[in-house]
C-alpha cells in the first residue's frame, strides 16, 4: 500500500464510520407512516407454534419477522374483555378497569357488559344496548398520538364490540364492529348525526348485504383439514366434528344465516376486508402524522367454543384466516410507506375436554352446582345462616344476605371452603388481592398466582371472591354445536400467546425470553416518538434497526 493510500484510508475510515453510524441511525429512526395493531381472539402461542409450519401467507410472513411466541397475558382473567384492554393501553386489567367480560354493579346488584356505555347510542339503532369506550379506565395509544399529534387517524375494527372499543380507545376517529345480519356498527352521542357516523361503513355494509340472506358455505377447501374428522361423545351424546357442521348452512332464516356466518371464517373474511376498506376511508399512512389500525379477528374465538381447537373446523379457520391476513398484507405493501405491524392475541386456550382426554391429559369437567352447594351448606351450618350465602359461580363469587358485621368472617370461612375442594386450586377474597403487590417487571412465569388474581381485581368491579380450579379442569358443561371448550383460567394455556413484530425488510429473529402483552403498547409509542403515562406496567421492548422503535434509555 502506496504513501497516498494509506493517508486515503486514514482519512476515509472515519468518514465511513461516521457514514455506517448515521445510516444505522437513519434505519432506527426511520417512523412508520402506519401502525397495524392485530388481535386475533383465542389465538394462543399453542395454535401458533402446532401452525407456524403450515401457513403460506399472512401468518408466515409475520413469522418470518421478530418473533416472541413466549408472550404472555400475565393477569389471571383470561377474557376477551380484560385481554383486549391490555394490548394498547400498556396496563394489566386491575388498572384498566376491565376485568371481566361482565361484573356485577354493587350498587345496583345487576349484571354489567364491560364496555356498557350509557353516555352514548349506537348509531342507526337507539333501542340497542349502548356500547362505548367509559368504563375503560386507561388511556390508549390511539390517545397518546391524539393527544401528541392530533392529525393521527385512528381506526379499530373488530368482530366484537369490546375489543373493537378496548384497542381503539377513547378518541379514536372510527370504532366499528361486525353485527350480524347487519354489518358494521358503531357508537355515536346521543344527539349526533347517524348517517353521518355510519358513512365510513355504509358502503360496505351495502356489498356485504347478500351475506345475512345467502346460505353461508362451510366446506373443506384445504386437503388436511378433511383427516381431523372425528366423531366424539360430549355429555352422552354424539357428535361429529366435520365440515359443514351439523345444521350449518341449512337455513334460509335471516338470523340462522347471520348466527351460521359469525361463528365461522366468514366472519375474520368479512373483517379482513372492512380493514382494507377502512385504509382507504381514511386514507391511512398517508396523513402528516402516522396513524393506527386496530384489528381484532373474533373467528378463531367463535370456533374454538364451538367446536375446539384441534379439528377440521379450525383447521380450516386458521388457513382461510392466513389468507385473509395476506389480503390485508397486500393491501399495506400497496399503500408503499413505512408500516409496523404486531400481532397479538386477548387470551389463548386449549381444547375440550373429551379430545385432550383422549390424547392423555388430565383435563376434567366438575360440577359447579354440586361444589357450591358444599360450600353454601358448610357456610349455612357454621354461622346459622337462613339462606345460601354464595353466589355466582366457583370462579367468581359474590357474598349475598349476610350482615356488615358478619362480612369478613363469612368470607374468610367461604375461601377456607373453597380451598378444601379438590377442584380448586387457589381462592382469595377481593380484599386481599387489591392489598396485594404486584411486582413490575417480573417474569410472567415466575409471578404467583395470587399475582395474577391481583392484576385482575379492580375496587368495585370485582366479586368477592375470585377462585381457580386445577389445570385443565373447567365448569364449562358441554353443549355441542353450541358450546364445548372455554378460557379463562390463569394456567399458561390460556395466559400464553404470541406476540409478533413485522416491516418491511426485517430480518427473522426468535426471541425466547417472555415478554408481556404490556409491552406491546410503550413499543408502538417509542417507534411513534409518542410518551406513554408513567404508570404504564409494560416496558419498551428494543426491536432491531428498521422498525423505528427507539426505546426511551
Amino acid at each position: 500500500m502506496t504513501p497516498a493510500v494509506r493517508r486515503a484510508c486514514r482519512w476515509a475510515a472515519p468518514a465511513l464510520a461516521a457514514s455506517l453510524a448515521f445510516a444505522a441511525t437513519a434505519a432506527q429512526a426511520a417512523t412508520p407512516k402506519l401502525i397495524v395493531a392485530i388481535s386475533v381472539d383465542q389465538y394462543s402461542a399453542n395454535l401458533f407454534d402446532e401452525w407456524r409450519t403450515r401457513y403460506t401467507g399472512g401468518f408466515a410472513r409475520l413469522a418470518a419477522g421478530v418473533d416472541y411466541s413466549a408472550g404472555f397475558q400475565t393477569h389471571a382473567g383470561t377474557e376477551t374483555c380484560p385481554g383486549h384492554s391490555t394490548l394498547l393501553t400498556g396496563k394489566h386489567p386491575n388498572k384498566t378497569g376491565i376485568v371481566a367480560n361482565t361484573y356485577r354493579d354493587p350498587e345496583s346488584g345487576k349484571v354489567v357488559y364491560c364496555v356498557n356505555d350509557p353516555s352514548v347510542v349506537i348509531a342507526g339503532d337507539p333501542r340497542a344496548n349502548p356500547v362505548g369506550p367509559q368504563r375503560l379506565m386507561a388511556t390508549t395509544l390511539g390517545d397518546w398520538m391524539k393527544a401528541a399529534t392530533p392529525q393521527s387517524r385512528v381506526v379499530a375494527v373488530s368482530g366484537k364490540d369490546r375489543a373493537a372499543i378496548t384497542m381503539g380507545g377513547h378518541h379514536a376517529d372510527g370504532t366499528f364492529w361486525l353485527v350480524g345480519g347487519v354489518g358494521l356498527a358503531t357508537y355515536m352521542a346521543p344527539t349526533g348525526d347517524a348517517a353521518q357516523a355510519l358513512a365510513p361503513v355504509a358502503g360496505f355494509n351495502r356489498r356485504i348485504a347478500k351475506v345475512w340472506t345467502t346460505r353461508p358455505q362451510w366446506t373443506y377447501a384445504h386437503a388436511d383439514c378433511r383427516a381431523a374428522a372425528a366423531d366424539w361423545t360430549l355429555d352422552g351424546k354424539t357428535w361429529a366434528s366435520k365440515l359443514p357442521p351439523d345444521d350449518w348452512g341449512v337455513s334460509d332464516d335471516p338470523k340462522t344465516i347471520a348466527a351460521n356466518a359469525m361463528a365461522s371464517p366468514i366472519a375474520d373474511e368479512l373483517t379482513g376486508q372492512a380493514a382494507v376498506e377502512l385504509i382507504d376511508r381514511y386514507h391511512l399512512g398517508h396523513g402528516p402524522a402516522t396513524d393506527l389500525l386496530a384489528v381484532s379477528f373474533s373467528a378463531t374465538d367463535f370456533v374454538g367454543h364451538r367446536y375446539g381447537t384441534r379439528g377440521p373446523e379450525m383447521c380450516e379457520e386458521q388457513h382461510r384466516l392466513d389468507e385473509t391476513l395476506g389480503r390485508l398484507f397486500a393491501k399495506l405493501d400497496s399503500l408503499k410507506v413505512p408500516y409496523l405491524v404486531v400481532l397479538a392475541a386477548d387470551h389463548g386456550g386449549s381444547d375440550f375436554t373429551e379430545r385432550l382426554q383422549a390424547e392423555g391429559y388430565p383435563a376434567k369437567r366438575v360440577s359447579n352446582k354440586d361444589i357450591m352447594a358444599r360450600v353454601n351448606q358448610a357456610l349455612v351450618v357454621e354461622f346459622h345462616l337462613t339462606a345460601p350465602p354464595l353466589q355466582g359461580n366457583v370462579e367468581e363469587a359474590t357474598l349475598v344476605g349476610v350482615p356488615a358485621a358478619d362480612r369478613q368472617r363469612v368470607l374468610e370461612a367461604a375461601v377456607r371452603a373453597l380451598r378444601a375442594e379438590p377442584d380448586v386450586a387457589a381462592a382469595f377474597t377481593r380484599e386481599d388481592l387489591l392489598a396485594t403487590p404486584i411486582r413490575k417487571g417480573a417474569s410472567p412465569e415466575e409471578v404467583s398466582v395470587k399475582e395474577r388474581f391481583a392484576m385482575s381485581v379492580y375496587a368495585g368491579r370485582s366479586p368477592d371472591i375470585l377462585a381457580a380450579l386445577q389445570p385443565m379442569e373447567t365448569i364449562q358443561t358441554a353443549r355441542p354445536g353450541d358450546y364445548i371448550a372455554g378460557h379463562g383460567a390463569p394456567w399458561d394455556y390460556d395466559r400464553r400467546v404470541p406476540i409478533l413484530f413485522w416491516w418491511p425488510g426485517v430480518k427473522a429473529q426468535w426471541r425466547f425470553l417472555p415478554i408481556e402483552t404490556v409491552d406491546i403498547a410503550p413499543t408502538l409509542a417509542a417507534a411513534v416518538g409518542v410518551t406513554p403515562p408513567a404508570d404504564v406496567d409494560g416496558r419498551c421492548l428494543q426491536l432491531p434497526d428498521g422498525g423505528g422503535v427507539r426505546c426511551p434509555r
